[in-house]
């Protein structure tokens, strides 16, 4: 699963021997409950151990996962922490910004992460950025038939739906030990 024409947001070893790729969107609820509750003991017991590499796609489904998905890049620009701590952020705030009227409370949001209303204003108008989530979404599409959120990839096998960290684990382990 080759890398997109955005750079990769990833976390853990390059070199784990197993790799987790999520295609998730800003404002799917299930992305968000597996961000919540289950990414955090995924980061703890593999990741942040070196056993398992993490990316994170974004496969945005409206307009507005697009457009948090598109602060969160230009929170990172090239800094993987800095895009994780945003999603994360908007993730738990999902109920907050993901209303009839979002940009006041994304604002918000983008301020805590450092944004000016100017930088905000042009990270939501960067085409580049844009284009290269979007170019993200068809290529999952068409390439690896993802067709809802979240859907994860281990070891290149597709899992589609959230998941628990006990049925992560089952998949996990026997990887680990082969």
């Amino acid at each position: 699963m080759k890398p997109d024409a955005l750079p990769e947001m990833a976390l853990g070893d390059a070199k784990a021997s197993v790799t987790i790729v999520e295609y998730a969107s800003m404002t799917c609820p299930h992305c968000a409950h597996f961000q919540e509750t289950t990414f955090p003991d995924l980061k703890k017991r593999y990741i942040d151990t070196g056993k398992v590499r993490y990316i994170f796609r974004e496969f945005p489904l409206d307009n507005l996962a697009a457009a948090a998905s598109m602060l969160a890049r230009c929170a990172a620009d090239t800094d993987s922490g800095k895009y994780f701590a945003l999603t994360d952020t908007l993730f738990r705030q999902q109920r907050t910004w993901a209303v009839e009227k979002p940009l006041p409370p994304l604002l918000a949001i983008a301020k805590q992460a450092g944004f000016t209303e100017q930088t905000f204003n042009a990270c939501l108008s960067n085409q580049k950025i844009l284009d290269g989530i979007e170019s993200s979404r068809q290529r999952a599409i068409k390439d690896f038939k993802v067709q809802s959120t979240p859907t994860f990839f281990i070891n290149g096998a597709q899992y589609a739906g959230a998941m628990t960290i006990d049925e992560m684990a089952k998949i996990i382990d026997p990887l680990l030990k082969s």
